[in-house]
């Protein structure tokens, strides 16, 4: 439902009309089809000298079919590196298995200090920023460091470590713990290794999706709510029988009604995180308070001087960079006062910032039922002098971060990846589907040829009642502001269409009537 018009072309009764092609339809469509789109006489954009709410059926048209002719590219690229991203998992085996994996698993591990200082034998630039213990038996130490070349880039340098045998198996420059494939396919789906300004793109992507959704869902259902008996089974699935443009536009329809939800989801999460909506969803959590606590790092139990508190990676670690662990307890003892306290499964171990800080142990299990306890541990008592669990997070703020992680494709593990695959390849589908659509609705007669099918007419919201109008244009000006890529694109659509219809209208000799 992300793509080309339903509708039709040339003002003549809607797509869903027995009208409009030779293939005979269900019983009863032509008149309820007719009647649940407000279809009115060919060429006027459904004018009848009267205002009436059937009008919103044309311009809802209009909309959904500019929005997908124009915004489809865009959306298009966004699901093929979003298809990419969600092989990550498999990929990083494949191509980082000599640094990811051991080649065979012992009977005990090596203490982590042992394995952190092996690390630092090999690599002994920086210092170390944290130690992430092997989640599975086959699995390698992760020794991060902050070296500060890399940290001018916010990323580190993680060394792997055979826990069983300390042998270093390599080292890899990595962002937030992704390793450089998985930063790069993750670079490509957010900005085209464009940078800010390709950020644009997927911020235009995520802010037309669930416009076009919901345009698409509502054309879709809307013109067939009066269907009975087995015309009912076309809203659900493909029409029987279907040929030509009727059969590419129930598949661009039904492709779009089953990933709905998904597509819906994978725009307000990706939303969330883009620059200009982003900041606005920022605004709105910081007015409700709607983030969790940070975990106070300072070894007195308050903030600093400057009223800061938690913990820095990108630079700093003062004890650390010597090249070994800060004096008082050792990375072992660090852990095990963080398993007592509860912060079992997969942790990340960080090194205190300075000689007044903690150690922070975090876990970072993202697989549903997610574990993401924080604590703060003395570096001398081992007492744990702060935590922040994840229980006690504001809803909002829970849901934000579990959103992101099903958008990653991580939070329901294979079969997160597999659904957001089916999503990815269902969009590219239904973009397809729905350009194929509107070729196929071309003029082919000999005075009428063209290379593409026209746009819905023009002028359906001179038809629509003044009450309807009085509330749809505040609704849209405070969804521009809250979205502003969808704002300044729509605006940008209508004086564009504008334009071209009052060159259209001098050139026929007629009197403008816009969008």
């Amino acid at each position: 439902m992300s793509t080309t018009s339903n509708a039709p072309t040339d003002g003549t009764p809607p797509a869903g009309s027995p009208d409009r092609v030779p293939t005979p339809a269900p019983s009863g469509e032509a008149t309820s089809t007719a009647v649940a789109a407000g279809a009115a006489p060919a060429g006027n954009g459904g004018a009848t000298g009267r205002r009436t709410r059937s009008g919103w059926w044309p311009l809802l048209t209009r909309l959904h079919f500019y929005a997908g002719v124009l915004v489809a590219p865009f959306l298009l690229v966004a699901a093929l590196t979003g298809l990419a991203y969600t092989a990550v998992p498999q990929l990083d085996r494949l191509v980082y298995s000599e640094q990811l994996r051991v080649e065979k698993v012992g009977d005990a591990a090596k203490p982590l200090t042992e394995q952190v200082a092996a690390a630092r034998k090999a690599h002994p630039e920086g210092g170390i920023a944290s130690v992430v213990p092997p989640e599975a038996p086959d699995h390698t130490t992760k020794v991060v460091l902050s070296v500060p070349e890399l940290a001018e880039q916010d990323k580190q340098r993680t060394v792997y470590v055979d826990p069983y045998t300390g042998e270093v198996r390599g080292a890899l420059t990595t962002w937030a713990g992704s390793t450089p494939l998985a930063t790069w396919l993750d670079d490509l789906h957010r900005h085209l290794h464009l940078g800010e300004t390709g950020r644009l793109y997927s911020e235009l992507a995520a802010s037309w999706l669930w416009v076009l959704v919901l345009g698409g869902l509502l054309l879709w259902f809307g013109r067939r709510r009066t269907y009975t008996g087995s015309a009912r089974r076309n809203t659900v699935l493909p029409e029987r029988g279907a040929r030509g443009v009727r059969r590419s536009r129930s598949l661009h329809a039904i492709t779009g009604v089953w990933i709905s939800v998904g597509l819906l989801v994978l725009s307000a999460t990706g939303l969330t995180w883009s620059a200009h909506a982003g900041e606005r969803f920022t605004e709105l959590r910081t007015s409700l308070s709607a983030y969790p606590s940070e975990l106070d790092t300072s070894a007195s139990g308050a903030s600093g001087a400057d009223g800061s508190s938690g913990h820095d990676h990108s630079g700093g670690h003062e004890a650390a960079a010597s090249g070994g662990l800060p004096a008082g307890l050792t990375v072992d003892q660090v852990l095990e006062k963080a398993r007592a306290a509860g912060l079992d499964g997969p942790v990340e171990v960080s090194t205190p910032a300075d000689d007044k800080s903690t150690w922070t142990v975090v876990q970072t299990d993202g697989v549903w039922p997610v574990r993401l306890d924080q604590a703060a541990v003395d570096p001398h008592s081992g007492e744990i002098t702060a935590r922040v669990d994840w229980a006690d997070h504001p809803v909002l703020a829970k849901l934000s971060t579990l959103g992101v992680r099903a958008h990653m494709g991580t939070l329901f593990g294979l079969a997160n990846q597999v659904v957001l695959a089916v999503i990815a390849l269902g969009l590219t589908v239904g973009i397809v589907l729905g350009y194929r659509t509107w070729w196929q609705r071309r003029p082919t007669r000999g005075d009428r040829r063209a290379q593409v099918g026209r746009a819905p007419a023009r002028g359906a919201w001179r038809h629509l009642p003044w009450p309807s109008l009085a509330v749809a244009v505040p609704l849209i000006v405070a969804v521009g502001w809250a979205f502003p890529l969808l704002g300044w694109s729509l605006l940008a659509f209508l004086v564009l269409d504008a334009l071209l219809g009052l060159l259209h209208r001098r050139r026929a000799g007629r009197p403008a009537v816009h969008a």
